[in-house]
């Protein structure tokens, strides 16, 4: 579910749509149901579900109109990707929901190898009944979109892989890069002094330094050694660190940089809060299909982690980034206790 804080592409026609939706996603959609939002003229919000997903006896559909409800949109248009047998049921129980969520149905679409038909449109001048031709690599939205510098992936699997773990001498050095982090940290609090009994300040002050130095790192385009990856990631686990991180990441490109490259090359039981972390600044960014695999694997590894958890709640409920600009701030783990608290979560 993404909001589309992005240049924007002039769409003029049911082709441009299709052409735009790639980018409004991050990615080609296959075997899915899109919900393209909008305020008056402008294109605000883009929200996908799996096709098998919308057969749920838990009413996906409602849920998706209400999402897209929550972006104070005013209509949309549903567009359905794969054969008719499906796509067809699914689109009708999204537009029935969007109707009475009190949206304006603008169109209905289904799209499939090359052509598109509309479910709103009956007049076979303009909407033949086998479908219309369209071609994305020749729209001019798409050549704006590039030149504007959005990318459109082949298919959703692509943008998991660039979450994936790394492998082969990659994860074996920092696998060996962990092992002496840890050393590293276990001697850092067994030579706490008695005024830090339990070595907390010794523990804030290295995780501050090392967050500071990736983050700037990252910011001036370079990239972390197993080490620093290692010690950063060790780190991380300690929820004052996590949440100092959190504090000062933002949607900039270097900190989805930053995150994504730690969460690939941090063992498996550390992956947690780099995963959250860059979930945080996907999201912050409008990037919200990346933002849900960076939480997938998060909580496929670490099912109970809180700020996953959060996040996850958030982006299935649509909650814009602009509703909570400025969150969170300095000193806001108070804040996620809180939540913790009603929640449930540890």
């Amino acid at each position: 579910m993404t909001p589309t804080d992005r240049p924007r592409l002039a769409v003029r026609s049911p082709a441009d749509l299709i052409a735009a939706v790639p980018y409004l996603l991050g990615f080609h959609p296959t075997d899915s149901v899109v919900v393209v939002a909008m305020r008056g003229r402008r294109i605000t919000f883009a929200a996908r579900a799996d096709l098998p997903d919308l057969a749920d006896p838990h009413d996906p559909a409602g849920h998706l109109a209400g999402v897209v409800a929550r972006q104070h949109a005013e209509a949309a248009t549903v567009l359905g990707y794969g054969p008719a047998a499906l796509v067809t049921p699914a689109v009708d129980a999204v537009r029935a929901a969007l109707a009475a969520a009190g949206l304006s149905v603008l169109d209905a679409l289904r799209v499939t190898e090359g052509r598109y038909w509309s479910y709103v449109c009956t007049e076979p001048e303009c909407c033949p009944p086998d479908g219309r031709p369209y071609d994305v690599a020749a729209s001019e939205v798409s050549a704006a979109a590039v030149f504007a510098g959005q990318v459109a992936l082949p298919d959703r699997a692509a943008l998991v892989a660039q979450v994936a773990p790394v492998t082969g001498p990659a994860r074996s050095a920092v696998r060996r890069a962990t092992a002496r982090a840890e050393r590293r940290l276990a001697d850092l609090l067994d030579q706490a002094s008695a005024s830090d009994p339990r070595g907390e300040r010794a523990l804030c002050a290295a995780g501050s330094a090392a967050v500071r130095t990736a983050l700037r790192r990252h910011r001036r385009e370079q990239r972390l050694t197993d080490g620093e990856v290692a010690w950063l990631s060790v780190l991380l686990t300690r929820e004052p660190v996590r949440d100092h991180a959190w504090a000062r990441t933002d949607g900039r490109d270097a900190d989805i940089a930053l995150w994504t490259d730690v969460l690939r090359r941090a063992e498996p039981e550390l992956i947690a809060a780099p995963a959250a972390l860059l979930a945080f600044a996907a999201w912050r960014a409008g990037q919200g299909a990346l933002a849900a695999v960076a939480l997938e694997r998060a909580l496929a590894e670490h099912p109970g982690h809180s700020l996953a958890l959060l996040l996850d709640d958030l982006l299935r409920r649509g909650v814009p980034p602009s509703e909570l600009d400025g969150w969170p701030a300095v000193g806001t783990s108070g804040v996620l206790r809180r939540r913790r608290a009603r929640r449930g979560l540890r």
